[in-house]
């Protein structure tokens, strides 16, 4: 993979998976124009303005998701768009449907004028049991999302339905990704809500079940999709299933001087879950990190960080 002589637009660049997505274009040679709230902000641009080539073909700009034609200058000229703006607040309100559902057709909208992607698939009511295929066919139901008050899961699920639509409607060649809780080692300084479930794990507090997937591979599955001419549709990206006594198991491995979360037991860890068809992923030659490096690997990074004891 080559991105020499391309311009691609990132938004949210500062953000979890847009850092490291970020960090992989500039590798490959792209020139990157990165999109945040606030340019002048140091704790949004430091990191990203210390990785290799960045000097040379990293561009901010200032836009916001509710601010419409605020991305038309990032995204004119552009190559590709990578549409990763997005607040991760899974404890959230209602307040966090707008800045998915309105920022993402904003974006869109900025891309008409030139020339998505997360917890919109399993939430729609269905039992996950052992016996059950996740796959890209499954959307979340917005009606259950918002009985159970899943205010962030509603917001991408609309987002992803919109924006299916208006790239219909405007002829937008549009892929997306569906990761599942994402995890893996930080590049920026502060914590996110995606990898705070390891950090509880690590403290003895139990978090749920779920499709687990490394940062740096959602990162290359976006570069890929979008230097392969045949990608199209939704790409589901999982690299286990697994439950959180299972996770304190592996993290056990890692580290024995762990106390297990509440209720903790072998049988538990064992427990079967759902799975994640990997069938359409692996057609665009997506391989994962395994779950056991990408947990190493993101406690290692929480110690670099001070947010946990070394």
């Amino acid at each position: 993979m080559s991105g020499e002589g391309k311009v691609v637009c990132v938004t949210g660049a500062s953000g979890y998976i847009a850092s490291w997505l970020v960090k992989q274009l500039l590798q490959l040679g792209y020139t990157v124009k990165a999109t945040v709230r606030d340019p002048n902000d140091p704790k949004k641009t430091e990191h990203l303005l210390a990785l290799d080539g960045a000097k040379e073909r990293l561009h901010f700009f200032k836009a916001s998701l509710l601010e419409e034609g605020s991305f038309d200058f990032a995204v004119d000229g552009c190559d590709g768009v990578f549409h990763t703006a997005s607040p991760v607040l899974l404890s959230s309100n209602a307040d966090v449907v707008d800045p998915a559902l309105k920022g993402t057709l904003n974006v869109l909208r900025s891309c008409a004028k030139s020339s998505i992607y997360q917890k919109a698939v399993a939430l729609n009511g269905k039992p996950l049991t052992p016996d059950v295929t996740v796959d890209e066919t499954w959307f979340s139901d917005p009606a259950f999302c918002e009985k159970s008050k899943l205010w962030y899961m509603l917001g991408k699920t609309l987002a992803e339905e919109a924006a299916w639509k208006f790239s219909k409607e405007n002829r937008i060649n549009m892929v997306a990704i569906n990761p599942g809780m994402v995890i893996g080692p930080l590049l920026q300084p502060t914590l996110n809500e995606s990898v705070e479930p390891i950090l509880n794990l690590v403290k003895g507090v139990p978090c749920e079940t779920n499709g687990w997937v490394d940062v740096r591979d959602v990162a290359k599955a976006h570069i890929q999709e979008s230097e392969n001419p045949t990608a199209c549709g939704r790409y589901c990206l999982v690299e286990r299933v697994v439950n959180h006594f299972g996770i304190f198991k592996i993290l056990h491995g890692l580290y024995p001087d762990l106390n297990p979360p509440k209720e903790y037991s072998e049988e538990k860890a064992s427990e079967l879950t759902c799975r994640v068809s990997e069938e359409k992923a692996q057609s665009l030659g997506i391989t994962y990190i395994p779950l056991e490096v990408s947990l190493k690997d993101n406690v290692e990074s929480l110690k670099e960080k001070n947010l946990i004891n070394a």
